[in-house]
């Protein structure tokens, strides 16, 4: 292929036999480099020593549960799913309003599962004695949580949960004094 070189820039033929001249070439080979460099980086942060099961979030400050206060819970459980608003009174789930179609049904039928943040903290702590797949948590500034992740066998399906905490506010007025440690109810491993 014949390319009209303009004065003083020479001509090249790539291996296919394309002739460009010298500023397309140029171009080319940067894109290239580019391209390269980019793939390099990715497959760098790919290598990371970090499982998918074991990344966690830690508390910045160390929070205790307070006996009253309210919390929206968004389940993606097998047992418990939708968004619901929890209002703790004395260290006990005292008023559940679901907060979408899923969660009002689930309110009349399975109340009793809707968990208090300590609960959400004793599974989490269950899930990593028993060495879950994953048990991963992010926190707030505060210490509380604000997500939840467990999947105690990755092979198996409807084993996964996850948990996510906002609207996080400690009833004013109230006792202020941690909760005594108290078994978690309904949040047992899945056989």
């Amino acid at each position: 292929m014949n390319v009209l070189e303009p004065p003083g820039v020479p001509a090249v033929t790539d291996p296919e036999g394309v002739t460009m001249t010298a500023g397309r070439a140029r171009a080319r080979f940067l894109s290239a480099a580019v391209l390269l460099a980019a793939l390099s980086c990715a497959t760098t942060a790919c290598g990371s020593s970090t499982s998918a099961g074991s990344a966690e979030t830690k508390p910045q400050s160390t929070w205790e549960e307070p006996v009253s206060y309210s919390y929206t819970l968004t389940s993606n459980t097998q047992v418990l799913a939708g968004t619901f608003q929890v209002q703790v009174r004395d260290g006990k789930v005292a008023e559940v309003v679901g907060l979408d179609e899923d969660s009002r049904r689930q309110v009349q039928d399975l109340r009793a599962e809707v968990p208090t943040i300590g609960e959400l903290l004793k599974t989490l702590k269950q899930a990593r004695s028993e060495d879950a797949d994953t048990a991963d948590a992010d926190y707030a500034a505060d210490g509380h949580p604000v997500r939840i992740s467990l999947d105690w066998d990755k092979n198996s399906i409807d084993d996964e949960a996850l948990y996510t905490i906002s609207s996080y506010e400690p009833t004013p007025g109230r006792r202020d004094s941690p909760l005594p440690t108290a078994p978690a109810r309904g949040f047992q491993r899945p056989d």
